[in-house]
């Protein structure tokens, strides 16, 4: 006589059968990204990066942005307000790069908003600020892991695409914390564990994150996901474009 498997065992199987069917391609996706953040110290590391970032690829930053749609997609989720700015009285943009988020901050947020842009690259704040020709924000260097900012000092943080460079995110995610006020928002941009994340990954010199296990880090730190953001409705469909997300403190 056959026995119908129970619920929970039915289900177990559908999970052993997916992690058997993903088993090669997220081999697939170690094999292609770098490894770099895993094999160097963290000083050989940050020194690399400065050196990818200060160097020709750097200087390229903000024309791969544009190429790669991720500047416009990413003003459209400020100008149809899916990230709403309006109200906001002080903006941090950490690891401004080129300017490519500080670029959409200066263009819709509140006029009376305090802005700054704050990168560990000193020739990519000098680029962002040729390329800006803003008298609006204000330029500072600093680690992400190391905010030179009071507590509390801002009520809305701005994170694209630099948590990456980071071996464990609760560093970065922890002063971001830390300089946000309660009830502050963040919007968090960061690169994911697929394939286009892995090609990502070996372009610039970072690493990827799993979306659930990144989640499961926030809520530890008290920064709760209040919104998961797509570029466009494809994007959303085949789970591209990376990890999007507002974020409020709590």
């Amino acid at each position: 006589m056959l026995v119908k498997p129970s619920r929970h065992r039915r289900q177990r199987q559908r999970q052993d059968e997916k992690q058997r069917k993903s088993k090669p391609k997220k081999m697939l996706h170690r094999i292609v990204e770098n490894d770099s953040i895993r094999r160097l110290s963290l000083d050989e590391y940050q020194e690399k990066v400065r050196s990818v970032y200060g160097g020709p690829k750097g200087a390229l930053l903000a024309t791969c942005s544009k190429l790669s749609l991720h500047e416009p997609l990413g003003e459209r989720l400020l100008r149809v307000r899916k990230f709403d700015l309006r109200g906001v009285q002080s903006i941090l943009d950490v690891g401004s790069g080129a300017g490519q988020i500080a670029k959409h901050l200066i263009k819709y947020a509140d006029r009376d908003a305090r802005l700054t842009c704050c990168d560990l690259s000193l020739p990519m704040l000098r680029r962002a600020r040729t390329r800006l020709k803003s008298p609006w924000p204000r330029y500072v260097v600093g680690d992400i892991g190391l905010l030179p900012f009071d507590n509390e000092s801002f009520d809305c943080v701005t994170c694209g695409y630099v948590l990456e460079h980071l071996p464990d995110p609760r560093v970065g995610l922890g002063e971001v914390s830390r300089v946000l006020k309660t009830g502050g928002r963040m919007l968090l941009l960061t690169t994911e564990d697929s394939f286009g994340g892995a090609w990502t990954s070996r372009m610039w010199c970072c690493r990827t994150y799993n979306r659930a296990e990144l989640r499961r880090i926030c809520l530890e730190l008290g920064l709760h996901w209040t919104n998961e953001l797509w570029f466009t409705r494809v994007h959303k469909m085949f789970r591209a474009g990376g990890i999007c997300v507002e974020i409020e403190k709590r």
